[in-house]
C-alpha cells in the first residue's frame, strides 16, 4: 500500500507537485550541455535583476527632512547612491546647499522649511508636487534634543519638543497620505531613539516625544496599510552628530565614557542609521510596516 500511495499521490499534495515536475527535470537533464548552460545563465540573470531592483531606489523621489546635517545628511547621501531623486528639507538653506553639492548625480531639489510652522505643513508639501512630482518616500530625520531634568522642565520646553519631534511627524504623515501627493506603493520612515524604549535621567520630555513617535508609527501603519503606504521608524543609540556634540559640553569626561561603554559596539556613525533607513524605504522591505528597527550598537541588549 505504501508503494501504491507513492505511485498515486493525493491530488495537490506536495508529492503530486513533485510528480508534475519530473518530466520537466527529465527534459532538462537530457538537454545539450550548451543549452543547459544557457538556461541556467538566463535564470541567474533574471534573479540578479530581481535582487538588484529590490535593493534599489532608482526612479523614486524621496523627501528628506533634517537634511542639513547629521543623520539627515547621511541619509541623503545613501539614498542618492541607491539611485533616488531627493527633495532636501531643513531650516538652514546654506547647509542644505552643502548637502546638495555633496550628492552624486543631478536632479535633486531643495525645499527649505521650518517644521515648527505646523499649520503650514500641508500647504508646503502640496506646493512642492508641481516641481517634484509625487513622492514615493519620506525620511523624517528632523528633530531636537533637550537635556533637562523633570524638576526643571517647563511647559515651554515640553511644548517645543513635542511640537517638533511628534506633532510635526503627524502633520507630515497626514500631508503625505493623499494619492495626489504620494505614489502607490509608498514608504515613510521616522527617526525615534532608544530613549523612546528605555528610560534615562534628565531627558523626560525628549524620551516622551520619541516613545510617542514609536506609538504613532504603529497607528499610522494600520491606518495607511489599505492605501499601500508603509510606516516604520528607526531607534538609534548615541550617534556622532552635531546634536551629540552639543550635549557633550554638559557632561563630565567620566559621564561621556560611561555612556560610550553602554554601547558594546561603540558610538555609532550617521551612516549606520542611514543604511537602516534606506532599507526601510526600499522594495526589499515590502513586508515591514509598524516596525521599529533598533540601531544602537547593542545599547538595549543590556
Amino acid at each position: 500500500m505504501k508503494n501504491s500511495a507513492w505511485c498515486f499521490p493525493r491530488k495537490n499534495s506536495r508529492r503530486a507537485r513533485l510528480h508534475k515536475m519530473l518530466p520537466i527535470w527529465s527534459g532538462v537533464m537530457r538537454a545539450e550541455p550548451q543549452a543547459l548552460f544557457e538556461l541556467f545563465r538566463q535564470s541567474d540573470s533574471i534573479m540578479n535583476d530581481v535582487l538588484a531592483n529590490a535593493w534599489s531606489l532608482k526612479d523614486q523621489t524621496i523627501l528628506v527632512t533634517g537634511a542639513s546635517s547629521g543623520i539627515g545628511r547621511a541619509v541623503s547621501q545613501v539614498l542618492a547612491e541607491r539611485g533616488a531623486r531627493l527633495v532636501l528639507s531643513g531650516r538652514n538653506e546654506a547647509r542644505l546647499l552643502e548637502t546638495l553639492q555633496a550628492l552624486p548625480d543631478d536632479g535633486h531639489l531643495l525645499a527649505p522649511y521650518d517644521l515648527a510652522d505646523l499649520d503650514g505643513i500641508l500647504a508646503w508639501l502640496g506646493g512642492l508636487i508641481p516641481r517634484t512630482g509625487r513622492l514615493s518616500g519620506l525620511a523624517h530625520c528632523a528633530g531636537i534634543f533637550a537635556l533637562q531634568p523633570a524638576r526643571l522642565s517647563t511647559v515651554k520646553t515640553w511644548d517645543r519638543i513635542l511640537r517638533t519631534n511628534l506633532i510635526a511627524a503627524a502633520q507630515l504623515a497626514a500631508a503625505f497620505r493623499p494619492a495626489t501627493i504620494s505614489t502607490r506603493p509608498a514608504s515613510m520612515v521616522f527617526v525615534s531613539s532608544v530613549a523612546g524604549l528605555v528610560g534615562d535621567r534628565g531627558i523626560s520630555a525628549y524620551s516622551a516625544s520619541k516613545g510617542a513617535l514609536i506609538s504613532l508609527t504603529k497607528t499610522l501603519a494600520l491606518e495607511f496599510a489599505a492605501e499601500h503606504i508603509r510606516v516604520n521608524c528607526v531607534a538609534p543609540g548615541q550617534v556622532a552628530t552635531p546634536m551629540r556634540e552639543q550635549t557633550q559640553q554638559f557632561l563630565s569626561p567620566e559621564q561621556s565614557a560611561a555612556i560610550e561603554a553602554m554601547h558594546p559596539l561603540g558610538i555609532g556613525l550617521p551612516a549606520d542609521v542611514a543604511q537602516a533607513i534606506a532599507f526601510l524605504l526600499m522594495p526589499c522591505s515590502r513586508w515591514f510596516t509598524g516596525s521599529t528597527l533598533v540601531v544602537d550598537g547593542g545599547y538595549t541588549a543590556h
